[in-house]
């Protein structure tokens, strides 16, 4: 149990930093190509402004025109790599500027225009290039910024990125793991001051509960039976079942309950436990069907697996309706050992069947007491399966029926 909370912590604090990471990782890659691909596009916006494009003989003099963008530095023609492809209102290049690049000839440049406007998008990356699509009453100019370095640049920061998430995330787990031992500590001192009250308190109520079962049959062998001795000595074997129960419950907390586990037949296990049902359910008039695979094996404690199979079909005898039916079943899927059983039932107004888990839980007060239930005996049966690596689950689709499915391996 403390195992399973350590690294239920771990796993809380693993996920909350890989969030953090993600987030900060994004943020700034995403940062990064914004600001990357906006002076890409400030860049096209010079070019076509003032690189003797687009019908212009020459570069524009002067002031720009309002909302134009800003001048560009003198070096600019000869830092920056692009070639412009003109197309007519058929969208057909008829003619390619490459004066200011030499690593494209003019039919690459008129394939990548074709390319960028069948897929009609104004602007966007194609290959190492950054691109631009302008419309005017003439057609289209195609402009294609050499982005090679940028892009290489963005790549380079995303994987940096990535490996400084990732080395922060193993420095995190190692020391999270490292911590987690005292982080717990308290909790594991009170699980283990719980378990020692209980211990103790079990010694302690079964010397009175003993004298007073004592006392009960002696007072019955001199007076005779009488309901109030009878309810003494019902109340008294039922709170001696709790402490039993209590007693099990911590000792499945423990983080190794049987220290010697052995392989054992499954089935054979299952079907000798099942049997004295057999005629108790011919006695409350219930029918009971069982259908058990043969060899199907498990690795683990015999003696608490039986006492699984027996919590399991001793609900399900006492919450069946009346004349109703109780099916049990094992079979391997998977390589899994599997368990079900299933009853017809009334769950009435019962919103959440997983409470059926929770210790000392009763859907009905009432019947539970006519029962003799205590609410404990499925926390005992899921605590069973958890120490034996298993999960198990109850469903209930239509409130008539209810199965508990149990899954090993």
């Amino acid at each position: 149990m403390l195992k399973k909370m350590r690294w239920r912590f771990i796993l809380s604090a693993m996920a909350a930093f890989f969030a953090v990471m993600l987030i900060l990782m994004a943020v700034i890659n995403l940062w990064n190509y914004s600001i990357t691909t906006g002076r890409q596009d400030h860049k096209i916006e010079n070019i076509l402004h003032f690189g003797g494009i687009a019908g212009e003989p020459e570069p524009k003099k002067g002031r720009p025109m309002p909302g134009a963008p800003d001048m560009p530095a003198p070096e600019a023609e000869f830092t920056t790599r692009f070639f412009v492809v003109f197309c007519d209102l058929e969208r057909t290049p008829y003619s390619v500027f490459t004066d200011h690049i030499a690593s494209i000839s003019e039919e690459e440049a008129i394939l990548y225009g074709k390319a960028v406007l069948s897929k009609r998008r104004l602007k966007g990356y194609y290959k190492t290039y950054r691109y631009q699509v302008f419309q005017n009453e003439n057609g289209n100019t195609v402009i294609f910024l050499n982005s090679a370095m940028e892009q290489q640049f963005m790549k380079t920061l995303f994987l940096i990125s990535c490996v400084v998430a990732f080395a922060s995330l193993s420095v995190v787990f190692a020391l999270v793991v490292f911590f987690s031992k005292y982080a717990i500590r308290p909790y594991a001192k009170n699980i283990e001051r719980q378990k020692r009250f209980i211990t103790d308190a079990s010694h302690e109520i079964k010397t009175p509960l003993t004298s007073i079962a004592t006392s009960a049959d002696v007072i019955a062998m001199e007076y005779g039976e009488n309901e109030w001795i009878q309810n003494i000595q019902k109340q008294t074997m039922r709170l001696g079942k709790l402490v039993e129960s209590l007693v099990m419950l911590s000792r499945l907390d423990e983080e190794a309950p049987f220290p010697e586990k052995m392989h054992f037949s499954f089935s054979d296990a299952v079907w000798e436990t099942a049997e004295p049902f057999v005629g108790l359910a011919e006695a409350n008039e219930k029918q009971f069907t069982q259908a058990i695979e043969e060899q199907v094996t498990l690795y683990g404690d015999p003696l608490s697996i039986r006492q699984l199979v027996s919590i399991l079909l001793d609900n399900a005898m006492k919450y069946s309706v009346e004349n109703g039916w109780i099916h049990l079943e094992v079979y391997r899927k998977h390589n899994k050992a599997c368990l079900e059983v299933s009853n017809a039932c009334d769950l009435g107004e019962l919103s959440d069947i997983q409470h059926l888990f929770d210790r000392f839980y009763r859907p009905d007060a009432s019947r539970s007491s006519q029962t003799g239930g205590m609410g404990i005996g499925l926390s005992i049966a899921q605590a069973i399966v958890e120490v034996h690596g298993g999960k198990i689950t109850v469903k209930s689709p239509d409130k008539k029926t209810i199965r508990f499915r149990v899954v090993f391996g």
